[in-house]
Parts: C-alpha cells; structure tokens; sequence
C-alpha cells in the first residue's frame, strides 16, 4: 500500500465512477437510438455506428445534436406508462372498462345503498340482503 497513494486511489475511484457513467450513457444512447421515431433504418445504423465506433466523442455529439428530442421522447414514454398504469388500475378496481366509466358497478352500488340506509329509506335488513347480493 506504501507505492499507491491516497490521492492515486482517488483518482482511480474518479475515472471509474466517469467509465460506470459514460458506460449507463452509452446504454441509453443506444436505446434511444432504437426508440426514436423520426430516424430511419439507415439513420440509426449511422447514429449506431458513430456511438460504438467512436464511443466518447460519439455518444457526447449524440447528447448534444439529439439530446432535446431525446428527452422529449422520455417525458412521452413515462406519460404512456402512467397512463397505461392509470388504465389498469380502474380496470382492476372494476370503475371502467374498454368503453369507458361503468354506471353501476359494485362500489357505486354499495354507496347507493349506504346512502339508502342512511336517509331511512331502506331497513337494516333489507340493506344486509342487497349488499349480500351484490357480494356473491
């Protein structure tokens, strides 16, 4: 340990931190580049070719001439995901299904009849019988 200083250890922590990082940009680069809409078959293998075969410079010139779009179709992305997730939720809770929101369903149904009992207009009983109606 005497040969390699502190500061020696340092710097080889920094460069492999920045080699992990460029390393993640890279991925994401490359992922874009298959990801986008706008470029065509030829435009990606040169986009492709620049990333892999000149990989620093390359991929800073991709950030820099593409990086605007880039980020745009990453905010489309997660807003489609959220929407998606949105989408599968109400589906699960059973509040819509393809052709929109349901008019009834069992939620709305038993707030209905909790309403119903509330203002006395149905007994305790006939309440228990509906809810155990809807419920098997």
């Amino acid at each position: 340990m005497d040969n390699y200083p502190l500061l020696n250890l340092f710097w080889t922590m920094l460069w492999f931190f920045l080699w992990i990082m460029w390393l993640f940009l890279l991925f994401k680069v490359v992922a874009d580049i298959f990801r986008s809409d706008d470029l065509g078959g030829w435009g990606k293998a040169g986009w492709l070719i620049v990333a892999l075969l000149l990989p620093y410079i390359g991929v800073l010139v991709y950030v820099i001439v593409r990086g605007k779009s880039m980020g745009q179709r990453d905010v489309k992305e997660a807003q489609q995901r959220e929407a998606a997730f949105k989408a599968y939720v109400r589906e699960a809770a059973g509040t819509s299904d393809a052709s929109g929101p349901k008019k009834g369903g069992h939620v709305d149904d038993l707030a209905r009849l909790a309403e119903l009992k509330d203002r006395g207009a149905i007994t305790d009983e006939e309440y228990q019988r509906a809810k155990t109606k809807l419920l098997v």
